[in-house]
């Protein structure tokens, strides 16, 4: 009778049979998903409350001298970028925040020792990134919806764009998270290239009514492209060709997973 694989072994049995450690994969990922879980007030409840203020204050602001935008109202016009921003926001939160807490804690060897290939490791935080993104972006919208009229143009359009712009910013996360040393840098990523690129990214205004030269810079600004592309789902307008966007989305992503593969790959700040 052959002899039984004793648990620990069963991960390189997989990784030799199939070329992937698949079942590492899947409990890296599980294991990430399961971190915010456990907190889901701080991780879903909270940025669910922080959007919903934020529509309460533009409407209640600007929703009588803005009666519409792209040929929407407003409160119809915004919401999908609020949605929008609090995924993007999340995703990077996520993969950041457990690199820099795990490398300053000391356990980031329990992640690297375990027989995970580099783009494993990629793949593993980059979804369960992914994963809060879009359980905050799914949370958004259903607390949204009473207040704001949220109808589906383009249910494609709203499925890629939510995906690649949650594996987007769960990339840039992960390439932070393995280049900060401490809190204080993963905190200069957020304050000074997250958050302003999510603000300055059409989020509360169209960006074709910014004069030049600050409409052809919000075009270079690829978050640009997620809350474009995002909103044309919903309200079925876009500033910018559909195709653009989808086309500068695939790159993004593909050129942050080659970044954060290759930090994995040469041990970046991770390996002493």
């Amino acid at each position: 009778m052959p002899e039984l694989l004793a648990p620990s072994s069963r991960p390189f049995a997989s990784t030799i049979a199939t070329g992937a450690n698949w079942v590492g994969l899947w409990n890296l990922y599980l294991k990430e998903v399961r971190r915010f879980l456990k907190v889901a007030m701080q991780t879903v409840a909270a940025p669910l409350v922080t959007t919903l203020l934020f529509l309460a204050i533009f409407t209640l602001a600007l929703g009588r001298s803005v009666d519409t935008v792209g040929g929407v109202g407003f409160a119809q016009f915004l919401a999908p970028g609020l949605i929008m921003m609090s995924m993007a926001q999340n995703a990077f939160a996520n993969t950041s925040s457990s690199l820099v807490i795990a490398k300053v804690q000391g356990n980031i060897v329990d992640v690297l020792m375990p027989p995970l290939s580099p783009l494993e490791l990629t793949l593993g935080y980059a979804l369960s990134g992914a994963t809060r993104g879009i359980a905050v972006g799914i949370a958004c919208a259903a607390a949204m919806s009473p207040f704001a009229p949220i109808r589906i143009a383009d249910p494609g359009l709203i499925l890629f764009h939510a995906v690649a712009a949650s594996l987007l910013l769960a990339l840039i996360g992960t390439i932070g998270g393995i280049w900060a040393d401490k809190f204080d840098h993963i905190a200069a990523v957020t304050n000074f290239i997250v958050v302003p690129l999510s603000f300055l990214s059409g989020t509360f205004y169209s960006v074709e009514r910014l004069p030049e030269p600050w409409h052809s810079v919000a075009h270079a600004n690829p978050f640009f492209y997620m809350i474009d592309g995002f909103r044309c789902g919903f309200t079925g307008h876009a500033d910018m060709p559909v195709g653009i966007g989808i086309a500068v989305m695939s790159a993004a992503v593909a050129v942050l997973f080659a970044v954060a593969w290759r930090m994995f790959a040469t041990g970046y700040k991770l390996k002493a």
